[in-house]
């Protein structure tokens, strides 16, 4: 048996070290900084043999509707609502404030169990605050610490009573990030069963997270006018057409010159991990901006760790000439990222839906060239039409000899090429060969790696 928990509590009084502390991995941004999480992080949890399904939360507070705090408060509200317990976490240390009060009387008044728990209580200087709990009206509080790790026992049993009533829905295995530890809960693509995992990235306020709300049609991440309200890179399992994918939101990258705050250079941190562990990555661009220098910045990124690339260009509804402008953006693509000839343009409007339907087909496309493994014969005979539409130079008098070529792995696609002197062979004529390799093995829109290797002269040493 399985059941979900949200974590409540006001800003900054451990909520995402417990979660971490509960899922046995660090999933969730954590800094002295109120007010870290916005979006709900979920993951799998374990205490002793109990497992279940945790949810993290943004830290409730008073807000004004239209406001962005309202708008991850109504984040929060649809946690409690959808969980089968509540843990209320406090600061034993700071002691209860109104914001505990309002929360516990929001509380009382659901139909959601709660499980009252001080956190921060080692050593005394917790003490009168979990005294104080106790006017909450939520039962006897656990005293907990969500840096050391104290209090599992007494937690343990109350969940127990949780998980011992009727029977609740099964959680669903390795969702939304549930094995993340610097790597997003991402798995190698060779794993059987593994999700397609696609990461949206891109500068901030282009549209990313309107763009994977409109893909799994639900408001499950908060959205806005304003610049970086994702920090985390949330992820998120679903569906479509029967195969699994793990769609991760991650926070706006800007040019490094421009970060200088702590808790920004943690977001982006969690947002390259996100790209170093995806399977496809779109990179979504302002439309009517075009590419920009960051963009270009990202997407150099993005092949150097070898993922599979989509350029999303978002906000299509306000382009006029969409002609001139797709053939702006390619153009631009073509000249910028010589590395990734080919790229897959996905033009759309994440605030209508138009065009969107055309993204997940594309990702799964791009994906499976990625994945692609070439037979060693089609390669050689491959070579051998190379070599004769356009033989290597002769360097100092002495002829270039290139005897094989084979793949020894995808993701992305990698081949060896054997030469007699592999350090004489031009760059100019290895990106001849790899062009080549586009061309004929349809390989367009990906990284692709291609070296060359010393072969043994049979006639030297005697043999």
């Amino acid at each position: 048996m399985s059941f979900t928990a949200a974590i409540i509590g006001r800003p900054n009084v451990g909520k995402s070290t417990f979660f971490n502390r509960l899922v046995g991995k660090r999933l969730a941004i954590v800094s002295d900084t109120p007010g870290v999480t916005r979006d709900r992080r979920e993951g799998n949890a374990r205490v002793a043999d109990l497992e279940f399904r945790i949810v993290d939360t943004a830290g409730f507070e008073d807000a004004r509707d239209g406001e962005l705090a309202s708008r991850i408060q109504q984040q929060t509200e649809r946690a409690v609502g959808a969980a089968d317990v509540a843990l209320f976490l406090i600061d034993a240390r700071a002691g209860l404030t109104p914001i505990d009060e309002v929360l516990a009387a929001v509380l009382r008044r659901s139909a959601v169990p709660v499980i009252l728990i001080a956190n921060k209580c080692e050593g005394r200087a917790g003490q009168p605050g979990l005294l104080e709990a106790f006017r909450l009206g939520l039962g006897e509080p656990i005293p907990f610490s969500a840096a050391h790790g104290e209090g599992m026992g007494d937690l343990y049993d109350a969940l127990r009573e949780i998980a011992d009533r009727e029977p609740v829905a099964d959680v669903p295995a390795d969702d939304s990030g549930s094995d993340v530890e610097g790597t997003n809960g991402v798995t190698d693509a060779g794993d059987a069963g593994a999700p397609l995992q696609l990461a949206v990235v891109g500068r901030p306020n282009v549209g990313k997270s309107t763009l994977v709300n409109r893909l799994i049609g639900d408001e499950r991440l908060v959205t806005g006018p304003e610049a970086g309200i994702t920090r985390d890179a949330i992820s998120i399992d679903w569906l479509h057409d029967g195969r699994r994918l793990r769609l991760i939101d991650t926070a706006g990258l800007r040019r490094r010159a421009r970060i200088n705050d702590a808790l920004e250079e943690l977001s982006v941190q969690d947002t390259l991990r996100a790209i170093r562990f995806a399977h496809v990555v779109a990179v979504v661009v302002d439309a009517v901006q075009g590419i920009e220098k960051q963009d270009l910045t990202i997407a150099r990124m993005i092949a150097e760790e070898g993922r599979a690339p989509l350029l999303v260009a978002n906000k299509w509804d306000l382009v006029a000439d969409k002609d001139a402008i797709r053939r702006h953006l390619l153009e631009q693509a073509e000249a910028s990222l010589p590395q990734l000839r080919g790229l897959r343009l996905v033009p759309l409007s994440a605030l209508t839906g138009r065009g969107v339907e055309r993204l997940l087909p594309a990702a799964v496309a791009v994906y499976d060239v990625w994945n692609s493994q070439i037979a060693t014969s089609p390669l050689n005979r491959w070579l051998a039409v190379m070599l004769e539409r356009h033989p290597p130079p002769a360097v100092e008098g002495r002829r270039l000899r290139l005897r094989y070529v084979t793949q020894t792995r995808s993701r992305p696609p990698t081949f060896v090429l054997f030469a007699n002197r592999p350090a004489a062979i031009p760059e100019s004529y290895i990106r001849y060969l790899a062009n080549g390799l586009r061309e004929a093995f349809d390989l367009d829109g990906i990284p692709l790696r291609l070296t060359l290797r010393g072969s043994r002269n049979p006639y030297v040493d005697g043999s």
